[in-house]
């Protein structure tokens, strides 16, 4: 049972906030490599797995492959590389109670604050529990919030939305009881939700069609890996694991810098695998052919061509169009076209939200991130112990949380072996430009940039999206560049025993 609320003030030297896939490795890192630290992890809602248990759409599955989206010291043993989102949440469950995490983790409580003392040397956080408030007390704070929303994604403003006469549904508040069984179904989005409903609800609807405002580029990815397979009968279980990881860390790697170095010859590499997988007079121009370079947005990979497979079937059909209105039977397009529908799905995105929203103090004065700049892509100028865990957008997700909890873990032993007991990363000189955290182009990150941190061109202001050299700056570079330590402020007595959470 999750825990009762209480206004008790209590102490844990790390406080974990989100119990996702990042969560739950974080705390597994923290409890190997640090023993002797205290720590439990707040969770806003009431189970394990972030985003893998909020999203309940028909298909949901990784869009990064298991050997790398999986934990560094637990190997991905299921059988497909691209794995459905019951799998993921498995696994993140079976982590969490392998490692005896489960019991340090208070669900249902939403952060709504935190606040750093410089005389203290803490930080105190103050949460909502059924209404109730919670408050605690931590030396660090160590955000594994994801980085969007969890109650609301990005729903455009169309029009006629009311007068429409089937059920509007948005991906990330699914219905359980949605039944799309032989209905005409639109699903209006080109990204990787998109992609990743149509194929999986063309198997029960009648017609689906994908509605898109303009192309994204898709690449088809065998849903088990050839390699993997061999590797496993060959070689011990942690060995084949490392290895298949390896293999895919280096091949996305290669294909990252082959595509952003050469985009033309990688537009027409991805081309010609579509080409492979549509019928010779498909109109690939108008649907398949986006006006940006590769990797100026996130590239979609559909395993198996699955998407190729339902249009090439027939019961998918990609529009690429502009939305006029909705009508009492569908939508109408700009170009007079109307499309009919039982159901239409706005696959629209996200909203982009850093540490879930949390307001952040520093001694009584509120501090905006987006006035921070970002210190190896995981802790922010002028805050002092507070981590932030956010993924690759060229890669998946785990290889950065990985490294930065392994830095965290670094850190600390640092700080315990010189009696420190605050880390305040500088603010880089003045005359060093500036610019967004994020090099994305999609829509997603171009509406939120006014609220991220920013980045600079030097270490360690630049956030890497390459997992080589941030092996190098997080696992075997310096621990002290550019970071400020403190002892914290005589006038308060370093607090002692921390307490054990109960759930």
């Amino acid at each position: 049972m999750p825990t009762t609320a209480t206004t008790e003030r209590k102490h844990v030297n790390v406080l974990i906030v989100g119990a996702g896939l990042a969560g739950i490795g974080a705390a597994v890192h923290l409890q190997r490599n640090c023993p002797e630290k205290s720590y439990a992890i707040l969770e806003a809602r009431e189970t394990i797995g972030g985003t893998w248990d909020l999203f309940r759409y028909p298909g949901i599955r990784s869009d990064s492959d298991m050997f790398t989206l999986g934990y560094s010291f637990k190997p991905w043993l299921g059988e497909k590389a691209i794995a459905d989102g019951e799998s993921i949440l498995a696994y993140i469950k079976e982590t969490a109670r392998e490692y005896g995490v489960e019991g340090r983790i208070r669900f249902g409580h939403k952060v709504i604050a935190a606040e750093w003392s410089s005389e203290e040397a803490l930080w105190t956080v103050r949460a909502e529990r059924d209404g109730e408030p919670v408050e605690l007390t931590c030396d660090w704070l160590y955000g594994c919030t994801g980085y969007y929303r969890y109650d609301e994604g990005f729903s455009p403003n169309f029009e006629g939305t009311e007068r429409f006469g089937g059920q509007i549904v948005h991906p990330q508040h699914w219905p359980e009881d949605l039944d799309y069984e032989g209905k005409r179904v639109v699903v209006i989005g080109s990204g990787a939700t998109a992609m990743t409903l149509v194929p999986a609800m063309a198997e029960q609807a009648e017609q689906v069609t994908m509605l898109q405002r303009s192309p994204t580029y898709v690449v088809s990815r065998p849903a088990v890996d050839p390699i993997a397979q061999r590797l496993r009968r060959l070689l011990p279980e942690k060995l084949a694991y490392t290895a298949v990881r390896w293999k895919n860390v280096l091949m996305l790697h290669g294909s990252y810098k082959l595509i952003r170095r050469w985009p033309e010859f990688a537009k027409r590499i991805l081309r010609k695998g579509i080409e492979q997988q549509l019928p010779a007079d498909y109109d690939i121009d108008t649907h398949f052919k986006p006006r940006y370079n590769p990797w100026d947005e996130r590239l979609c990979a559909v395993p198996d061509a699955d998407l190729f497979k339902a249009i090439r079937g027939g019961k998918v059909e990609v529009v690429t169009d502009h939305i006029e209105t909705f009508t009492e039977k569908g939508i109408r397009l700009q170009s007079g076209r109307e499309l009919e529908a039982d159901i239409i799905v706005t696959a629209t995105g996200l909203n982009l939200l850093v540490l879930g929203g949390m307001q952040i103090l520093i001694d009584g004065k509120e501090k905006q991130l987006s006035e921070t700049v970002g210190y190896k892509g995981m802790m922010f100028s002028g805050v002092p112990n507070l981590v932030l865990a956010l993924g690759y957008t060229n890669a998946s997700f785990s290889l950065k949380t990985d490294l930065v909890a392994e830095y965290f873990c670094r850190l600390l032993k640092h700080m315990d072996a010189r009696g420190y007991r605050a880390a305040t990363p500088k603010a880089p000189d003045p005359s060093i430009e500036v610019e967004p955290f994020i090099d994305l182009k999609s829509g997603y990150v171009l509406r939120s940039l006014d609220q991220l941190p920013k980045q600079a061109a030097t270490r360690p202001w630049r956030l890497h999206q390459n997992y080589a050299q941030d092996i190098r700056l997080l696992r075997k570079g310096p621990i002290d560049d550019e970071i400020e330590f403190s002892r914290g402020g005589a006038a308060a007595p370093r607090r002692q025993a921390p307490v054990e959470v109960a759930v």
